[in-house]
């Protein structure tokens, strides 16, 4: 089969073609890619039919059933691994790249004759989506390498075609894949990363295991390198999409990127949906995603004591929730103690000090507690995204909040930064919002961090545009889409082609790792029309569709990329919030677009779309506290049950050996530089399976990342085995 054919899966009417016109958009309708309770009981029902009613002579050869993939639940296959043999050894050798070649389970040997064209269908049609996750993800420049900050002298890139965004594909040669050659200068860290053993003290000072003060680590402005401007140009176009061209000749105006079209992403899109809507195709997945999970349970049975002998004994958080209630509350009794008299607020035409805000509030220091905080989401918040979002306002009021959680007020975001300071203890990365309302939020954010000395050693920074165009537009803050586009992306055009425009900005982007986008997945998004406009012609009051904020996100990041990559700056990747509700097009939206995504809850019932970020290992920094607040309790959260699969999520009574391997996942999808990488996990992490790992930095048994491995190559080649025939 072709690589450029595409099978055949059964549409809604009208829903494969995606028709565009000079102003507007035809979008394909959502369809159901759920897994529900009735189906799963139907399946079962019929599998313990044709069990019941098999004959003898099925049990001695389960490869002649060609009416499914029962044969991939064997005990046969399932204990005929090499782990068993391990278990026997006291020194088990390490797990080569030759060795997992070898290790290939009669599930693939017998694929061939047990597959139906029904099943070779949905294979292909899998097969078919990788591909275009390839596409989009290769044109954005998401992939391992793409990054110029990667390249640190020491890591040169990965061989072109051969890199996936976290690490080296699965089922390549290892031996082809590094590049010889870099084509960016080594990375350079400013400051420099620190020394191995260290703490965070005020004013970024940085001190060693024997307490030495090292003040050089430092971070000045004045010493940042500000490159000057760049010979090309860009302009939005008419569908909303910022290109870059060589001269801003009218005649020989031509992008100088491939970037996706929205229409292209949309019949994509629609042929994703397509897929993970067809019955067979959510029958095979489901059967696969059970037997994954039950091989990984047989796994740990055979192998727990092994994992254990081998072994020595968040990417996630919000900056306005990275402290708790008890270091808010008492920051907020000392300023009004010690500070009162400070002009924290304009209100009704006259400044207010804080004194004179809480006197309006008709309470004082001894007034307040963790009870009149009220902050904490209580049950009177599940279900409930607006409560949930009420929960940031000390005391229920917003203006505490614009005063003490706030970058843009009256004091300049002084409070803010002065509590944030309190917390830069920990390796993460902060979400941050800029909201699209005005051109200059990008350089208040970045005059926020650079002022206020919140440049830290161990924080990077994920940027989370809230899909609040209806709040604006209702409030007359803008007029069309468009002004959200060209708000948020329209200043880092800027500064990339000329980095003295806005130079704090230009540095606060070094540790920025990339987009995020946030907002209540469970709001309906109502279809007033069939023909959406583009962004320019956007003018009504209705939030554009999740799919839509997806693609112009996607695009200009996109395109943003290559003109920084071209530059030598550090390029970004997309990680939205999808999955938490909603319908399954969000989750298939950013199965295209994104690097990794938040929360994904919803995969536990869409089997086809959880078993292709399996196959594409799409990390997932699922957030089980938060979901039990807000859509999922925690006891039924599928944080484990994906473990088990093989997803990459990020804690559930799980061994040592599983915590540690989170803690690699973790690191592996956060957006620290590659030297960092390098530090924590080993100097050649981004490999697939053992080869990969490093131990004595990790503590993950190299048994467990060789058994990951092999089994993600199985899937893998009964995919490919059924596309190339």
């Amino acid at each position: 089969m072709s690589g450029d054919a595409s099978p055949t899966l059964p549409l809604t009417p009208a829903s494969n073609v995606v028709v565009e016109s000079s102003s507007c958009l035809t979008i394909p309708e959502t369809r159901d890619g759920f897994y529900g309770y009735t189906d799963e009981k139907s399946l079962q029902q019929m599998v313990e039919h044709k069990w019941a009613q098999r004959h003898t002579s099925d049990v001695a050869h389960p490869q002649a059933d060609s009416t499914s993939l029962s044969a991939s639940f064997t005990l046969s296959s399932i204990g005929e691994t090499p782990q068993i043999q391990a278990t026997e050894e006291l020194h088990p050798s390490h797990f080569s790249d030759d060795e997992d070649k070898e290790q290939i389970s009669d599930v693939q040997r017998h694929m061939d004759t047990i597959i139906t064209p029904e099943l070779a269908r949905v294979v292909q049609s899998f097969q078919k989506c990788l591909e275009l996750r390839d596409k989009y993800i290769t044109k954005s420049l998401q992939r391992l390498g793409d990054n110029p900050r990667d390249h640190d002298g020491v890591f040169h890139g990965v061989a072109e075609g051969l890199a996936d965004v976290s690490g080296v594909k699965p089922d390549v040669n290892q031996s082809l894949a590094a590049s010889q050659n870099s084509p960016h200068e080594p990375w350079v860290i400013y400051p420099k990363p620190p020394p191995p053993h260290w703490h965070f003290a005020a004013k970024e000072t940085v001190i060693s295991a024997d307490g030495r003060v090292t003040p050089d680590d430092q971070f000045e402005f004045s010493q940042c390198q500000i490159p000057g401007n760049h010979e090309w140009v860009f302009e939005i176009d008419d569908k909303g999409v910022y290109q870059i061209y060589t001269n801003s000749d009218a005649e020989t105006k031509k992008p100088l990127f491939d970037i996706p079209t929205i229409r292209e992403y949309f019949v994509d899109l629609d042929y994703v949906l397509g897929v993970i809507s067809d019955g067979p195709a959510k029958s095979m997945a489901y059967r696969r995603l059970k037997y994954l999970a039950s091989k990984f349970e047989m796994y740990s049975l055979l192998n727990e004591f092994q994992e254990l002998a081998d072994m020595k004994v968040d990417t996630h958080v919000h900056l306005a929730s990275c402290m708790n209630q008890k270091h808010l509350l008492r920051f907020i009794k000392s300023k009004m103690k010690r500070s009162p008299h400070d002009v924290v607020i304009f209100r009704d035409g006259t400044d207010l000090t804080l004194e004179q805000v809480f006197q309006s509030l008709k309470l004082s220091a001894y007034d307040l507690s963790i009870n009149t905080l009220d902050m904490h989401a209580h049950q009177d918040s599940f279900h409930r995204f607006d409560q949930f979002n009420l929960k940031y306002n000390p005391i229920g009021e917003s203006r505490l909040r614009e005063i003490f959680l706030k970058i843009d007020n009256k004091i300049d975001g002084r409070y803010f930064a002065e509590i944030t300071r309190g917390m830069l203890r920990d390796n993460c990365e902060w979400r941050v919002s800029i909201y699209g309302r005005s051109v200059d939020e990008w350089d208040k954010l970045a005059k926020w961090i650079i002022n206020n000395d919140l440049f830290s050693h161990n924080v990077r920074w994920l940027i989370q545009v809230p899909r609040l165009y209806q709040v604006y537009k209702e409030t007359g803050a803008l007029d069309t889409f468009e002004e959200i586009v060209i708000n948020v992306f329209r200043p880092l055009f800027e500064v990339t082609k000329d980095p003295k425009s806005h130079p704090e900005l230009h540095v606060f982007l070094q540790r920025v790792v990339g987009f995020d986008s946030v907002d209540d997945e469970s709001k309906a998004e109502r279809r007033f029309h069939r023909k959406f406009p583009f962004p320019r012609l956007w003018d009504s009051k209705q939030n554009p569709p999740f799919s839509y904020w997806m693609y112009y996100m996607y695009a200009n990041m996109a395109s943003l990329n290559h003109w920084r990559k071209a530059r030598g700056f550090n390029t970004f990747v997309f990680r939205p919030h999808a999955g938490e509700a909603g319908d399954t097009d969000h989750l298939t939206a950013a199965f295209l677009t994104s690097h990794s995504i938040s929360h994904g809850i919803l995969l536990r019932k869409v089997p086809a779309l959880q078993y292709l970020f399996y196959l594409k290992q799409i990390g997932l920094a699922m957030s089980p506290l938060s979901n039990n607040a807000l859509f999922l309790t925690y006891e039924r959260n599928p944080l484990p049950d994906f473990f088990k699969v093989g997803l990459e999520s990020h804690i559930y009574k799980l061994p040592q050996s599983s915590l540690a391997e989170l803690a690699r996942n973790s690191v592996i999808q956060s957006g620290f530089e590659m030297e960092i990488k390098r530090h924590w996990l080993g100097q050649e992490w981004y490999l697939p399976g053992a080869a990969g790992n490093d131990i004595h930095k990790t503590n993950v048994p190299n048994l467990r990342l060789a058994y990951r491995h092999r089994i993600l190559l199985d899937e893998l080649a009964m995919i490919k085995s059924q596309h190339s025939t």
